[in-house]
């Protein structure tokens, strides 16, 4: 008697996991439960293993794996042979195979995922959470001008220092900048995209950034390199800009924007630049619109979105502006999270020292992640160069972005 209750347990303790292979298409995945069984659903080699070690983990995972996989990671309740592997494999599986939550389902994962606010007071407070954490921190990972958006590689064998370099001589270009320009850097990070602007191409600069420590350091680093006069570093949102600029940039911050407030996005765009004036948006996106990682934007970005192209779009479309050109730059994302993951990974002992292991363990999810979603095209990074319409002194071909 006893053999069949416990058969009948095993049973229905596999059921969920079965499922949710099944779903997947049946993936060489294995799954090691807390007593040693290994579940398969192919029989070809598995490519990773997934531990889980006590059943309330299993009952999560079933019912909200979007979050809770993240949330069982971070707190050691399960473990990954394979991590990058195992997640490059389940984002390919998903964007073929992926079939609709039950009902009831479906509706409570929703409700349990929804998004954090973006007023300016919810926007400044998801800033610091992510970005006042400690200069020191980025420090340990970034590279030397901490740049923390996507490099871009004129080859795949230049170091990660070249290509943050390269990505801000070719944003310069597209926008064909001038020497007495004036530019707004919306989410100006540490600085160095308005500082490398002012220094090579002669333009003046207003970076606007909530985040409070990054401001310090970005107002530092001007005053120790000369150029206090020519960059000025303001601690605002973006909805208080003020003045007009020549050209506008933004690498890595619409992210932090929310669809909601994308109309207002472009309403400041348009309220701030010239007749004649143009701008780059670089972002992470994704092919359609879709629901937002939970866990990301729990433990990572707060109120943070990913939009797709289409959604994007809103941000001209409702305010007047000629899209030039798009350019997606996955590849290159998957490459710059190659590198962040790797010297990341050198410095985790002191990131632990620093913070816990835990903290360790939700970072080397997100940046593990990210390099799988970006080398499995769940995720692009697109470059979006825009005008006002009838500006019709561009160039004819992309001949002087490669010269």
């Amino acid at each position: 008697m006893s053999f069949l209750v416990s058969s009948k347990v095993h049973a229905v303790e596999e059921w969920p996991i079965r499922r949710m292979l099944a779903v997947l298409g049946n993936l060489p995945i294995h799954v090691v439960l807390w007593d040693g069984r290994e579940i398969a659903a192919s029989e070809a080699p598995p490519a990773a293993r997934l531990f889980i070690h006590d059943r309330s983990t299993l009952l999560k995972l079933f019912f909200n794996p979007d979050l809770n996989f993240g949330e069982a990671y971070s707190s050691q309740q399960i473990e990954v042979e394979g991590l990058l592997e195992f997640l490059e494999i389940v984002y390919r599986a998903r964007q073929s195979a992926e079939k609709p939550l039950g009902l009831v389902r479906g509706r409570l994962a929703r409700w349990l995922n929804r998004r954090h606010s973006n007023t300016m007071a919810g926007a400044r407070a998801n800033i610091h959470d992510h970005y006042d954490i400690g200069n020191d921190f980025y420090r340990l990972w970034l590279d030397d001008e901490m740049v923390y958006s996507c490099a871009y590689f004129p080859t795949p064998e230049v170091t990660l220092e070249q290509a943050q370099l390269a990505k801000m001589d070719y944003v310069c270009r597209k926008l064909r900048l001038r020497p007495g320009e004036s530019v707004v850097d919306v989410g100006g990070g540490w600085g160095a995209m308005a500082l490398y602007m002012a220094r090579h191409y002669g333009v003046r600069v207003t970076a606007l950034n909530v985040s409070h420590e990054q401001t310090v350091a970005a107002r530092e680093r001007a005053k120790a390199e000369g150029l206090h006069s020519q960059v000025e570093f303001v601690e605002d949102d973006y909805r208080n800009i003020s003045g007009r600029f020549d050209a506008l940039v933004s690498l890595g911050m619409l992210e932090h924007v929310g669809a909601d407030h994308y109309r207002e996005f472009g309403r400041m765009i348009d309220g701030c630049l010239d007749p004649a004036g143009r701008g780059l948006i670089q972002t992470i996106g994704q092919d359609r619109p879709d629901e937002d990682n939970p866990w990301i934007t729990r433990r990572i970005f707060p109120g943070g979105h990913f939009p797709s192209t289409c959604e994007l779009m809103k941000i001209f479309e409702h305010s007047g502006f000629s899209v030039l050109d798009v350019e997606n730059l996955r590849l290159h994302y998957a490459k710059t999270l190659e590198h962040w993951l790797s010297r990341f990974e050198s410095a985790a002992e002191e990131v632990a020292r620093m913070f816990d292991e835990r903290f360790v363990r939700i970072w080397r999810l997100y940046l593990t992640g990210s390099r799988a979603a970006f080398s499995s095209s769940a995720l692009q990074l697109f470059q979006v160069l825009f005008a006002r319409p009838g500006i019709n002194q561009l160039p004819w071909t992309r001949a002087p972005l490669y010269t």
